[in-house]
């Protein structure tokens, strides 16, 4: 998948699944009367991407002089550009790790999302799933023993139909958030590989047999707040009691899959932080402006967007990273 790099000074807000390419403005149009002025670059998550889209809109329209480039490529990508200098701040959609920490990776958590178990909306035992759930352990046993083969068996029904398991081939957090919950590494996921969260919906959308993991920002169309055509989020039981109780009954729009995240009806992992990552703490004023807008007014835009603000004491704790003074 080619990657697709965003120049925000000409883009309005687009849907969480489309990545898109415009243009900048003229240099008249990049010149601001605040002072504030200089080019910003961000690469990573497809997780953060629609979100740090939105926040380099809005700051832009608030400094015309800055230019910022947003382009998603997973997670991975986001803290080895990071690291490498390669732009200022990475999108990562999982913790750091000790290594990337030794090595001078700063995180500063933005916002919250959490990913999600994704089905075909045809699946061949959709009214059972939709009764009765998947535990954890079914789910192990699909991504990571493969000892379950068919829809039958995760039902506990005498349906033949195979599962088509789906996972991500880019190094990503979702797949590590996912593989996390059930006591792996992404590494140990099991079935066909598929790059970048609108690619994996796409394969299970066009698959009836198919189970994959997406973040909600692809799972679910932001406009309507329903899941996407072709898809259905599969519900987890999380108290195993094989059924869906009302309290875990939440999967029909995206802004009931968030309240669930709010309140930790649903599991963490895999729900998670989202974090802005860069080499060492930044010191170039506009770069540094731009992280004091996302924690503070830019988190208004969190919930907007389909995401969670992050608690106060975390911005706080951010900000002071950073040598801003409450």
């Amino acid at each position: 998948m080619k990657k697709n790099i965003l120049k925000v000074s000409a883009l309005a807000v687009i849907a969480a699944t489309v990545l898109g390419i415009s243009s900048c403005g003229d240099k008249k149009q990049q010149t601001g009367e605040d002072g504030l002025s200089g080019e910003i670059s961000l690469s990573g998550a497809f997780a953060l991407y629609p979100l740090a889209v939105q926040w380099a809109n809005d700051f832009q329209a608030l400094h015309p002089g800055v230019t910022i480039d947003v382009s998603a490529g997973g997670a991975g990508k986001g803290i080895t550009d990071a690291l490498a200098q390669v732009v200022d701040f990475g999108m990562v959609s999982r913790e750091l790790g000790e290594a990337e920490i030794a090595n001078g990776a700063v995180g500063f958590a933005v916002a919250k999302d959490a990913v999600v178990p994704t089905i075909n909306a045809n699946n061949p035992v959709l009214d059972d799933l939709l009764k009765h759930g998947v535990t954890r352990d079914m789910l192990i046993s699909l991504f990571i023993t493969g000892k379950t083969k068919t829809w039958g068996e995760v039902v506990e029904t005498g349906d033949k139909t195979p599962v088509s398991v789906y996972t991500r081939s880019d190094a990503c957090g979702a797949a590590e958030t996912w593989a996390l919950y059930l006591g792996k590494k992404q590494e140990d996921l099991l079935g066909t590989a598929v790059f970048g969260d609108p690619g994996l919906a796409e394969a299970v959308q066009k698959d009836v047999n198919a189970i994959g993991l997406n973040n909600i920002g692809f799972a679910y169309d932001i406009k309507t707040g329903k899941t996407h055509p072709g898809l259905l989020v599969a519900p987890i039981d999380v108290n195993e009691n094989g059924q869906i109780d009302p309290e875990e009954d939440f999967y029909a729009t995206k802004q009931g899959v968030v309240e669930a995240i709010k309140d930790g009806r649903y599991p963490s992992p895999p729900a998670r932080d989202l974090y802005f990552v860069s080499k060492g703490v930044p010191t170039n004023p506009v770069v540094v402006e731009f992280l004091k807008y996302i924690l503070t007014e830019g988190q208004k835009a969190n919930e907007a967007q389909g995401y969670i603000a992050i608690p106060q004491e975390k911005l706080d704790a951010s900000l002071a990273k950073l040598g801003v003074k409450k």
